[in-house]
């Protein structure tokens, strides 16, 4: 008896499954990580902490990371949409 396992290679479907369930985890984080940002950047802004110059380099990041936000949101509709079609064909 072997102890080899035997392993069978991942369909294309499969891994861009894969890939749109690792971006849904990773835009989950960010979306909680940019909440916590824009609550400093308030603190910042017109808040306690008033400092223009802080203020304006944490709004050029959380307008990034709304482009990044809308990015990986628009791959991951591709993907699925990839995976629907391959899986429908199949």
């Amino acid at each position: 008896m072997s102890d080899e396992i035997e392993v069978t290679p991942k369909t294309k479907t499969d891994y861009l499954r894969d890939v749109a369930s690792q971006l849904k985890e990773m835009r989950h984080y960010a979306e909680n990580n940019t909440k916590a940002l824009s609550s400093q950047y308030l603190a910042f802004e017109a808040g306690e902490y008033k400092d223009d110059e802080f203020a304006g380099r944490i709004n050029t990041l959380l307008n990034e990371q709304g482009k990044l936000m809308e990015d990986i949101h628009v791959l991951i509709e591709d993907l699925e949409i990839s995976v629907n079609r391959s899986e429908q064909e199949g």
